[in-house]
Order: C-alpha cells, then sequence, then structure tokens
C-alpha cells in the first residue's frame, strides 16, 4: 500500500511543479487515498486486585531507560566539480559538433554519473536546422540507444514536428543533461537538479553556438528552470506559450510530450499547438488554414 501511495503522491507533486492544479484519478487510485479504519482493540475486565496494583504503578512509576538514538547511515554523494569551460576549435561547424560530442563522451564527470550499461546522449538532426528542440534530461529508452526523444514522449514528438510540415532530419533535438539521472526508486525517471544542470549547461551553448538556430523551443517545467534559472520553474503556468530569450535567441516555452501523454485533453492539445504555431512563424513556415484548425473543438 505504501509504495503505492508513494507513486501517488511523487507524480502529483511532479505535475503540481508543472503548473497542473487539479487531477482526475480512476477508482483505484482513489482506493489508496481512503483513511484506514482504525481497529478496534476490545477491552478486558480488570478485577479489582489489578486496579490497585495498576494504581500503584502509576503512583510510583518504574524509571524509564532513555532509548537508543537510532544509527543513521549517510550516504555521502560527492558534488559537482564546476562546469567544464569549452573552447570550440576554429574549424567548419560539422567538425566542431563532432568535437563537442567526442568531448561528452569522454567527461569524466559526466561518465560517473550516469547510470551502468546505460549510454551518454548528445543530440542529433539537422546542424543548420532553425528550430532547436530542449528537453530537461534524457528517459531510459534515450539512455539506452543514446538517442534524445525516441521512447513514448519522442514518438509524440515526432508527430508533432510532423504536423508543423517538417522532419526530425530538419530540425535538432537535445537534452539539458547529457546522461540520465539515477533514481533510488525502482520505477520512472527523476527530474534532473538544478546543479545537474548547470553542470551541462554549457554543453548545451556550445551546440546552440555552432548550430545557430532561429528558434529555441523549451520543453517542460526542468528545462525551463535550467535555462532561465530555478525561480521560474515556479512561474510554468505563466511562462508558458510566451517568448523569452536565451543567449539572444528567441526562446518559446512549451509542455513537454511527456507532460501532453498524461494530459491527453483538446485543451491542452490546442494550447501546445497555439505555442507551435508562434514557432512556426517565427521562422517564417507557411501555415495552412488546415493547420490553423488542428484542435480546435
Amino acid at each position: 500500500m505504501s509504495t503505492g501511495l508513494d507513486a501517488v503522491y511523487d507524480e502529483l507533486k511532479r505535475l503540481q511543479k508543472e503548473g497542473l492544479d487539479r487531477v482526475y484519478i480512476n477508482d483505484s487510485t482513489a482506493s489508496l487515498l481512503k483513511p484506514i479504519e482504525p481497529k478496534v482493540i476490545p477491552v478486558k475486565h480488570i478485577s479489582a486486585q489489578d486496579t490497585a496494583a495498576l494504581a500503584d504503578l502509576i503512583d510510583k512509576p518504574t524509571p524509564r531507560a532513555e532509548p537508543a538514538k537510532p544509527t543513521i547511515s549517510v550516504v555521502e554523494i560527492e558534488p559537482l566539480p564546476e562546469a567544464p569551460t569549452i573552447q570550440l576549435p576554429d574549424d567548419a561547424p560539422i567538425a566542431q559538433l563532432k568535437w563537442l560530442e567526442e568531448s561528452v563522451q569522454k567527461c569524466a564527470t559526466c561518465n560517473e554519473r550516469k547510470n551502468e550499461d546505460e549510454q551518454l546522449v548528445f543530440g542529433n538532426g539537422a546542424i543548420d536546422a532553425d528550430i532547436l528542440f530542449c528537453g530537461d534530461a534524457p528517459g531510459t529508452d534515450e539512455a539506452m540507444s543514446g538517442l534524445p526523444f525516441v521512447g513514448a514522449a519522442g514518438q509524440l514528438l515526432d508527430k508533432i514536428i510532423k504536423a508543423m510540415g517538417l522532419d526530425r532530419e530538419k530540425v535538432y533535438c537535445t537534452n539539458l543533461l547529457k546522461w540520465r539521472p539515477k533514481n533510488d526508486k525502482p520505477y520512472g525517471n527523476r527530474p534532473p537538479t538544478q546543479e545537474e544542470m548547470a553542470f551541462c549547461l554549457p554543453y548545451l551553448e556550445a551546440q546552440i553556438d555552432i548550430i545557430q538556430p532561429k528558434v529555441i523551443v523549451a520543453l517542460g517545467n526542468n528545462t525551463v528552470g535550467g535555462l532561465l534559472g530555478e525561480e521560474t520553474k515556479r512561474k510554468f503556468g505563466s511562462l508558458r506559450g510566451q517568448w523569452d530569450t536565451f543567449h539572444d535567441i528567441p526562446l518559446m516555452i512549451t509542455f513537454h510530450p511527456s507532460y501532453l501523454q498524461r494530459n491527453d485533453t483538446l485543451k491542452t492539445k490546442r494550447m501546445a499547438w497555439e505555442d507551435l504555431l508562434a514557432v512556426m512563424g517565427k521562422v517564417d513556415l507557411p501555415i495552412s488554414e488546415k493547420q490553423q484548425g488542428y484542435f480546435l473543438k
């Protein structure tokens, strides 16, 4: 029972951070939230002799020994070192990007932090892409393949890009963090910490310097916090759909595809699509009447 409640609690806290103020749950989940009925223990009859003995104990309580203090085992996690300083070689963009990817793959800190049998995830797509999609961290499917956005959320992103009249080869996709964060739970993915994202930020900045996209699309609450500062994570609901800038490049803030999977409503889809229509307009992509009408009632 406690495991189920832990999972519900963690999911609700994550949704709250993404700006959601209400959720709908099924009967099986609701049953976990019902209070447990207290057990009624029958009271046996106490004789007069027992009552007198009990009163004597109350008047003269037996001194109680101090309870032993629990031994707490603290696992010390080595703090992250300073973020790397990236000096790109004076070369063609394709050679620069190859050099940068090799630098990430050789990064001692990235390799120490990744899970066993998983890979670092650099990014892929067009080196001259007008649009760069950025998430927070790789998931399990991405870490196993070494490629960004290949799981269920990535498949939805593919559909979104196709609806924009493009394909994955015409855009660039990456994550702020280059490894999948280790999780102490047997299920789900752990969001990256602000410190983890700050360590990998120079790698993303170098990718952006090489590709020079016209627009960056920040996918989800954690990504916004990693790019614009932790305080913005608390304002995602008001920032979503708004333009900001990152390194003087227009930045559109919108939902992560995994959020759209969990909140599969017409309203949420339309909100995300309006964000992407704005992106299309910013890079001068043609917008048809059919595209204008997606996800309208």
